[in-house]
C-alpha cells in the first residue's frame, strides 16, 4: 500500500504532495510505478498534535486523486475519521475506508455499512492530538486484540461481512516505543478469529518512517529508509498480508527476496 499524503503537516512528507494540484497524482503514478498494489489517500494528518481540518476541506484536498486512480482502475484506500468524507469516498468509486479511529466516530459505521467497500479497523489509545502524551497499557497485545474484536462485532452487527474486514494493530498511535516494539515482536499473536471460527482477519502494518524508528535509529523521517524496509519485513514474515509504506520500491525489493527464501524453505523446494 502506498502512501498518498495530501497535506500541509504530515510527519513525514507533509507539503510535498500539496505544493500544486497535479503532485498527489503524480506521486501516486510514482508509487505505482514502484510496484504498489493499492494506494492510500489521506487529507489529514494524524501526526501527534496535528490540528483537525473539515469534512469539506478534507473531501476537497483528495477528490481530484481519488477520482483520478479509481477512473485508472486503480485499487483506492481513503485514510479518514470522518463519515461525512467515507460516503463521498464511497460515492466517488474508493475500495476501501481506512480509519484509524476503527469506525468509533457517530455515524462511521452507518456511513459504510450498506457498501461493499473493504474497511481497515486501526487501534488507536485515545485521539491524534493527545495520543503519545501519555500511553498507557497492562498487557498491550491482549487490549490491541480485545479493542479490535470490539470494533470488528461493531461491524458485524450492521451486516457487515468478514471478507470486507482488514485490522491494524496502529503501531505509533497512542503507543511508546516498548509498546510499539511489543506489538511487533508478538505481532502474529494479534488475532480476531473469523465469524466461522475457520482462520483470522488480516492485518495491515504501518511502520514507515514512524518516529519509534528514528528513536532506535537517531534518525529523522526522510532518512529511514533502511528501518522501514526493515520493519515491514519483518511484520511480513510475522504475518501482515498488507504493509503501508512511503518507500515502495526498496519495500518491494526487500519482500521479492523473503518470498524467494521462504520458497526455498517449502517442504517441495528440493523438487523445483
Amino acid at each position: 500500500m502506498g502512501i498518498v499524503n495530501v497535506t500541509p503537516d504530515s510527519f513525514s512528507d507533509g507539503g510535498q504532495h500539496f505544493a500544486h494540484r497535479d503532485a498527489p497524482i503524480e506521486h501516486g503514478e510514482r508509487l505505482l510505478a514502484e510496484g504498489a498494489d493499492l494506494l492510500d489517500i489521506g487529507g489529514e494528518s494524524t501526526r501527534p498534535g496535528a490540528e483537525g481540518v473539515s469534512a469539506e476541506a478534507e473531501w476537497s484536498r483528495i477528490e481530484r486523486a481519488v477520482k483520478h486512480f479509481v477512473g485508472r482502475g486503480v485499487c483506492v484506500s481513503v485514510d479518514t475519521m470522518k463519515p461525512e468524507v467515507m460516503a463521498r469516498a464511497i460515492a466517488a468509486g474508493a475500495d476501501i475506508i481506512n480509519d484509524v479511529m476503527g469506525f468509533r466516530a457517530p455515524g462511521a459505521v452507518g456511513a459504510v455499512a450498506a457498501s461493499s467497500c473493504g474497511l481497515i479497523v486501526m487501534h488507536m489509545q485515545g485521539e491524534p492530538r493527545t495520543m503519545q502524551q501519555a500511553p498507557h497499557y497492562g498487557d498491550v497485545v491482549r487490549e490491541v486484540c480485545a479493542f479490535l474484536q470490539e470494533r470488528v462485532d461493531a461491524l458485524r452487527a450492521a451486516k457487515t461481512v468478514d471478507a470486507r474486514i482488514v485490522l491494524d494493530p496502529g503501531f505509533g498511535f497512542g503507543k511508546a516505543l516498548h509498546h510499539n516494539l511489543g506489538l511487533l515482536a508478538s505481532f502474529a499473536r494479534l488475532r480476531v478469529p473469523t465469524s466461522d471460527g475457520a482462520g483470522h482477519l488480516p492485518l495491515l502494518a504501518g511502520l514507515s518512517r514512524k518516529s519509534m524508528l528514528g528513536i532506535l535509529t537517531g534518525r529523522e523521517a526522510n532518512d529511514r529508509l533502511a528501518a522501514s524496509v526493515t520493519a515491514a519485513v519483518l511484520a511480513v514474515q510475522r504475518g501482515a498480508r498488507i504493509v503501508r509504506v512511503h518507500d515502495v520500491a526498496s519495500t518491494v525489493d526487500a519482500l521479492k527476496v523473503l518470498a524467494a527464501v521462504e520458497a526455498c524453505d517449502s517442504p517441495d523446494s528440493a523438487q523445483r
